[in-house]
């Protein structure tokens, strides 16, 4: 049944969908993962990727990833162009970080450099925190959205727009997807170096995710309900 399979657009070989993946999973959902590019070329990863039609799922997840939309490489492209065929269907489209970016550029949107680096927990200022709660929510971002014509923003920070919703459509800037493991593989791939610049220390973020995961998967299973009972199921809200 197309109306309860739901793409999975993973970015790179160190991602999972994590905690949302696990609720989409409960709330009855197929889980379909394309991995976009491959780890033998993550530090290469202009890659060509066949794309499915959104027509044929019922819900995208298109998750986060180590490089800018700015670079505007053949797969961003295409994926822009899949995120933009989704919207114009109706299919609902679940954006995190990245993949949040992704989907305001394919909406009308840009991207660029946020003022600082966002790595870590922080609490966001909410409009609507039956949606989006306040957090604490993890960071990992060096760029941010500009808003998508028509689309309403939920939530920020004092660095970045954090959630927005256009139509049945809706992108997170942070990641509640995140589990400790995961974290972990950023940090020994390409974080660490990120983290010293920040001046964050890695070992405690793994530590606090660690410590804090029912809580940190209660916040998730929340956000990805709202989704799903308030933005897919209306697209009007």
């Amino acid at each position: 049944m197309t109306g309860m399979r739901a793409l999975v657009i993973v970015h790179d070989h160190l991602s999972t969908a994590g905690h949302v993946g696990e609720r989409l999973a409960e709330r009855g959902y197929e889980l379909d993962e394309l991995l976009v590019v491959p780890a033998e070329r993550y530090t290469t990863p202009d890659v060509d990727v066949a794309f499915p039609a959104p027509e044929d799922y019922g819900l995208i997840l298109t998750l986060g990833a180590p490089w800018s939309v700015a670079r505007r490489n053949a797969w961003i492209e295409a994926e822009l162009a899949l995120l933009r065929s989704a919207h114009r269907a109706g299919v609902p489209v679940l954006g995190i970080c990245f993949g949040g970016q992704m989907l305001a550029t394919a909406l009308g949107g840009d991207v660029e450099a946020a003022p600082r680096f966002e790595l870590g927990w922080s609490r966001l200022t909410t409009d609507a925190p039956e949606l989006v709660g306040p957090g604490p929510w993890f960071q990992f971002h060096g760029d941010r959205w500009l808003l998508p014509p028509g689309a309403r923003e939920l939530a920020r920070t004092d660095v970045a727009s954090q959630a927005f919703v256009c139509g049945r459509s809706w992108g997170v800037q942070f990641h509640p997807e995140l589990t400790p493991e995961v974290l972990q593989a950023w940090f020994d791939e390409d974080g660490a170096a990120i983290a010293a610049e920040v001046g964050v220390d890695p070992e405690r973020l793994v530590a606090e995710l660690r410590a804090d995961l029912p809580a940190v998967r209660a916040r998730a299973r929340a956000l990805v309900d709202a989704f799903l009972d308030h933005i897919a199921a209306s697209g009007s809200k």
